[in-house]
């Protein structure tokens, strides 16, 4: 599913994020990445996303060589990854619904279309019948299941997930890693950007960790720490 073969990630600051990176996740996994601040771990998952390109090495995603997207295939690209963010990016004046249904609407899925998925994401998160409350209206941790409904809401295969749980209390936390476990349950590739290593104790699940942009330790493919 991903695999980076002596991976390396300069900056226009000139700052080195990632020195070498080579790793795998396979399909189906649930991976953390872990690490102190500054490690690589954003820097990966946006190269798995293609917010941004390796400077060298390379990078497949679906087996796929990320070097061979072209700019106009980008869109086309992203739809088989879903992306949560620790800061969720809501849009603040839509509601729920149009918030969770954006990733369709551009995909041009047929309205009737959505509507059913977005009811479905929505369940699977445990927020249906919120669908006309706006995301000021909910608490931080609904906010952040609301971002994860919009990254699921596409069926994609891999879904990447940048601190999610940063701002929410351990219970929270605890309660959204459960909910990205379910999913990947049913045979959706996880893989989790995060510093909180007694939640991640807590999950059970594959680690990679990071130091000064290289792994520093693994555990196997599809192996548990």
């Amino acid at each position: 599913m991903i695999r980076f073969e002596q991976v390396y990630k300069r900056y226009a600051t000139g700052r080195d994020a990632l020195a070498g990176v080579s790793f795998e996740i396979g399909a189906g996994e649930l991976a953390f990445l872990t690490g102190h601040s500054g490690a690589g771990k954003s820097s990966i998952l946006k190269l798995i996303a293609l917010i941004e390109r390796p400077t060298r090495g390379q990078v497949f995603v679906n087996d796929r060589n990320t070097a061979g997207v072209g700019r106009r295939a980008i869109p086309q690209f992203r739809r088989q990854v879903g992306v949560v963010f620790q800061d969720h990016k809501l849009l603040a004046d839509r509601p729920i619904a149009d918030n969770v249904a954006l990733p369709l609407i551009i995909a041009g899925v047929p309205r009737r279309e959505i509507d059913k998925r977005v009811r479905a994401a929505l369940d699977q998160v445990g927020l249906l019948g919120r669908e006309k409350h706006r995301p000021l209206e909910l608490s931080t941790g609904e906010q952040q299941r609301v971002g994860i409904a919009r990254a699921v809401v596409a069926k994609p295969p891999l879904l990447i997930a940048d601190e999610p749980t940063g701002n929410l209390d351990p219970d929270l936390a605890l309660e959204i890693m459960q909910l990205f476990k379910r999913f990947n349950e049913v045979g959706v590739t996880v893989v989790i950007a995060t510093h909180d290593v007694h939640l991640i104790d807590r999950i059970g699940a594959r680690r990679i960790i990071l130091g000064e942009g290289r792994v520093t330790a693994e555990s196997p493919p599809g192996a548990a720490p």
